[in-house]
């Protein structure tokens, strides 16, 4: 097998005080290791900054990435993880569906939400959630947001309905809807 010919994967996870340029430094490392960032997520929590890269590359790049990016920690003031990683599989028999729930902040959303769709077998393949406060009464909120895989077989309008239910019950109010 001829190794220069085919392509690597390489997740990248950094986390370190939220503050400018760590984009930057973090992309100019990827390119001068000749790597390309196919997908990435970044966002700020609390004071921390965090990032996911997911990295292609010839075999060599990656192997470059794996080791030079631990060296650079200390410089860099992240933490830093790397895994190599395979292209995903098409999931051609997955509908993708968004979900947002908006409720009154108190512990458990997130367990709850997740654990509703994992009992179905339901793949969330993506999740954000925020705290905000409500205009005019200032009462703490929580708002999820998901992106799922639900399966080709599943009946959306049985799920729909359990899922508008399962809101109710926990006092949580519920979207459910085909993402197009």
């Amino acid at each position: 097998m001829d190794k220069t010919a085919t392509t690597d994967n390489l997740v990248i996870t950094a986390i370190g005080e939220d503050r400018p340029g760590i984009i930057n430094a973090l992309s100019k490392m990827v390119l001068e290791q000749k790597g390309n960032i196919l997908d990435s997520r970044m966002t700020v929590l609390g004071g921390e900054f965090a990032i996911l890269l997911l990295v292609s590359g010839k075999w060599d790049t990656i192997a470059r990435l794996e080791t030079t990016l631990p060296k650079y920690q200390d410089k860099l003031e992240l933490t830093i993880l790397t895994k190599r990683t395979t292209k995903r599989a098409a999931k051609v028999q997955y509908l993708p569906y968004h979900v947002e729930v908006i409720s009154i902040d108190h512990p458990g959303i997130v367990h709850q939400v997740a654990d509703f769709f994992s009992s179905r077998q339901i793949n969330v393949e993506e999740m954000n959630t925020s705290s905000q406060h409500a205009p005019h009464t200032g009462t703490p909120m929580f708002v999820l947001n998901m992106v799922l895989g639900v399966p080709q077989k599943e009946s959306i309008t049985q799920l729909r309905e359990s899922f508008l239910d399962f809101c109710d019950e926990q006092s949580l109010d519920g979207l459910l809807e085909p993402i197009k």
